[in-house]
């Protein structure tokens, strides 16, 4: 992602500075926009940079206050004023506004023409989207062509110097429902997760975003502090929803596929158990076993030996004990804590438990019973 740290290092707009909310110069930017108006903010997208002359402002500083504060809440990038003629000076107010909500202001000389400006950072944002498709069309090739061209591969890693012999590890952050990741959240999600990794390539793919990163020798983050760290910045700037990031195991270039398949695994699991802090593949435990199994058919004969019967007397009779079953197991057979969480009174709690007994013929308290069964949901997580 181009951030205004990136646009801004070009020795082309050193007369351009900012002058207020440079604590906000790690916002992404997409576009740039010359708006005259504080009565066209329809047409303002997130992450766009706006730049004014002031010429429709009447050298009213209310209705320019306005624009930077409705610039602001529109989440764009930040707004370049064009000081001259018809904006004599910055007012203070403006400045405050701009150190308070972290939104950069800039000023931009009069005799710095507009247009020039404006070409700079189309042609800038233009090279950098090309640097980005070309990487994600390498990404994709890598993880979803057959026989991928690795020389490519390595070209590009050599670019990003990397070495080909390094481990590396594939990334998904998911939104977790039908919406795509904003671009002004795929910032600070780079921006977190390279506090833990060497991000080299990512890729956009429906809801999620996927990431080719090397890990940081030496440091010891937990990649679920991160995820926490991602989730509370979701929360406070009300996305709707909350970021999930799945992470394969580290392996040579040559094999993240797998590492891809994996990272798939955590986030599948981490959605059927969302109290968990699950994100990284080697933390499945018990899940990368039945993964493991080489024989398909095994596990699907013990998948139905302990949970077929009870899925089929469920669809006969429109019972719901197959998920009664899994409650109880997560519980613990607390018959208290099963009532509230299913909404039913202790004595049907005690009437389902008998009920089931009955059906797979097993006493659900004896310890190797409660395993099976749990294994064989383990199975369901990964295999349904």
């Amino acid at each position: 992602m181009v951030t205004l740290d990136h646009l801004f290092a070009l020795p082309e707009l050193a007369p351009i500075q900012p002058v207020g909310g440079k604590d906000g110069m790690n916002r992404c930017i997409s576009g740039v926009n010359v708006m005259e108006s504080d009565r066209l903010f329809a047409f303002v997208k997130e992450s766009e940079l706006l730049v004014t002359t002031g010429i429709n402002m009447d050298h009213d500083e209310l209705k320019l206050m306005t624009m930077v504060r409705k610039a602001c809440e529109r989440r764009a990038s930040g707004v370049i004023l064009n000081v001259g003629p018809y904006i004599p000076c910055i007012p203070e107010q403006i400045r405050v506004f701009a150190d308070t909500h972290r939104f950069p202001v800039f000023d931009m000389p009069w005799a710095y023409r507009v247009a020039d400006f404006v070409k700079i950072t189309i042609q800038f944002l233009a090279t950098a989207e090309q640097e980005t498709a070309r990487t994600a069309s390498i990404l994709s090739e890598l993880l979803f062509h057959s026989a991928p061209n690795f020389q490519s591969v390595y070209h590009e890693l050599n670019r990003l110097n990397a070495k080909r012999d390094q481990l590396f590890q594939i990334l998904i952050c998911s939104s977790g429902t039908a919406k795509s990741v904003p671009a002004s959240l795929t910032y600070k999600i780079e921006h977190i997760l390279s506090k833990k990794y060497g991000l080299l390539m990512s890729m956009r793919n429906e809801t999620q975003i996927i990431y080719l990163v090397s890990p940081i020798r030496g440091t010891e983050l937990p990649l679920a502090d991160l995820l926490q760290e991602l989730k509370t910045s979701c929360a406070a700037r009300q996305y709707g929803f909350q970021p999930a990031v799945g992470a394969g195991s580290a392996c040579p270039i040559m094999e993240v596929k797998k590492s891809y398949q994996e990272a798939l695994t955590v986030l599948r699991l981490a959605q059927k158990h969302p109290h968990w802090r699950l994100c990284e593949y080697n933390e499945i435990g018990a899940y990368g076993m039945i993964i493991n199994v080489r024989e398909p058919q095994l596990i699907e004969d013990f998948y139905q030996k302990y949970l077929g019967v009870l899925y089929r007397y469920d669809q006969l009779n429109e019972t719901d004990f197959v998920s009664f079953l899994r409650v109880f197991l997560e519980e613990d057979g607390r018959t208290a804590n099963i009532a509230r969480k299913k909404f039913i009174h202790r004595n049907t709690v005690l009437y389902k438990i008998k009920k089931i007994e009955s059906i797979l013929d097993a006493d659900l308290n004896h310890p190797f019973v409660k395993t099976n069964l749990q294994l064989a949901f383990m199975i369901e997580d990964l295999m349904r």
